[in-house]
């Protein structure tokens, strides 16, 4: 794709006196444009944002900042990545797996199908190749990479009627973007990927008649219990979905030495801080979606299956791309070695805990 072209026919067209070309000069003082791909206040994931604004403004003692530009101020939530490989934003603040169109690898540095919990995906990142594999990934693209937020195991989907047979997913309309788009749209779905702030009107009209989002409390901040009755909270396609905040390479490449550091930093705490914020306010909003009257839900037996042979043909239809199939060979070892050690340890604790605490 020529993205300057792509960026003329855009909604950053229309901005262009705004977003001026990255300033690369040597300094202090200096501020970074960061678009993202959230509406401004959406809970969970503008909280990752206002974090990493926080943490990179206060450890480089004002030296630094940056202007984070909600969806929609500059660019489009779904442009962001276009606008920062172009040279048109210095950073973005998204889901990577919203890019699979450029390249489907890209998926696993947010999420994929029967793939990575979130303490999974954080041993494969920092403990073993998957940042290596993210920056080798985002240098193709002219990225630096580095992931900066977490929003754990999200729900399985909110939907207008019972899901009760893979026949249910005949030409349904939801949204479900990333490979996990790809699985139901095997299934028969008619799938769509649409930005945020656009799924509760598309709800409301009937354009949708299901939808993923986060988790609990994202989507009870969004509106999603008052436009449909049933709630999946397990789901197949993000068992931890990681964010991410990358950098143009050249403007990153022009920052000192220490101010490549702070932002790598700041994403880091950035990335723990939003984790524990997801966990610690999906069970409370949970209770008061209950109390509200949505009806839980699970998938059946049969809906799991099908998921997870429909994954593997999405994931192997990628296998004849060199860099996907790495990546993926390198996930798929790394959750194996993980998950081996958290099956005995950590799952029997919580398991036997559960069970010893309820007797008493």
């Amino acid at each position: 794709m020529d993205r300057r072209s792509f960026l003329k026919t855009s909604a950053l067209g229309g901005a262009s006196a705004a977003l001026a070309a990255p300033a690369i000069a040597q300094g202090a003082g200096r501020t970074l444009t960061m678009v993202c791909a959230w509406p401004r206040g959406l809970a969970g994931v503008w909280d990752a944002v206002e974090r990493f604004v926080d943490n990179v403004q206060t450890m480089s003692d004002g030296a630094l900042t940056i202007d984070a530009r909600a969806a929609g101020e500059l660019v489009g939530g779904l442009e962001v990545f276009d606008a920062v490989t172009a040279g048109q934003a210095d950073m973005y603040h998204a889901a990577d797996y919203y890019f699979t169109g450029q390249h489907p690898a890209w998926a696993y540095f947010t999420t994929t199908p029967f793939g990575m919990t979130a303490p999974e995906m954080m041993t494969w990142y920092y403990g073993m190749d998957g940042q290596r594999l993210h920056r080798q990934l985002g240098e193709v693209f002219g990225l630096h990479t580095t992931i900066a937020g977490q929003t754990g195991a999200q729900g399985g989907g909110w939907f207008r009627k019972q899901i009760n047979t893979v026949a249910d997913f005949q030409g349904l309309k939801l949204r479900m973007p990333g490979l996990g788009g790809e699985v139901v749209g095997k299934l028969g779905a008619s799938v769509q990927v649409m930005a945020a702030g656009e799924i509760y009107q598309a709800l409301s009209s009937g354009a949708l008649d299901g939808t993923e989002w986060v988790g609990p409390w994202s989507d009870e901040k969004l509106g999603l219990q008052e436009v449909c009755d049933y709630f999946y909270p397990a789901g197949f396609h993000e068992p931890g979905s990681a964010l991410s905040v990358n950098t143009n390479l050249e403007v990153f490449n022009s920052l000192t030495p220490a101010q490549q550091r702070i932002i790598e930093v700041a994403a880091a705490e950035c990335h723990q801080f939003d984790y524990a914020l997801f966990n610690a306010n999906n069970g409370p909003a949970l209770e008061r979606l209950i109390s509200g009257g949505t009806q839980i839900q699970e998938f059946s037996d049969e809906i799991w299956d099908a998921y997870g042979q429909a994954s593997q043909e999405v994931l192997d239809s990628h296998m004849d791309d060199d860099i996907f199939r790495e990546i993926r060979t390198s996930a798929d070892a790394a959750m194996s070695t993980t998950a081996g050690w958290l099956g005995r340890s950590d799952n029997v604790y919580t398991r036997q805990r559960t069970r010893v605490l309820s007797s008493m």
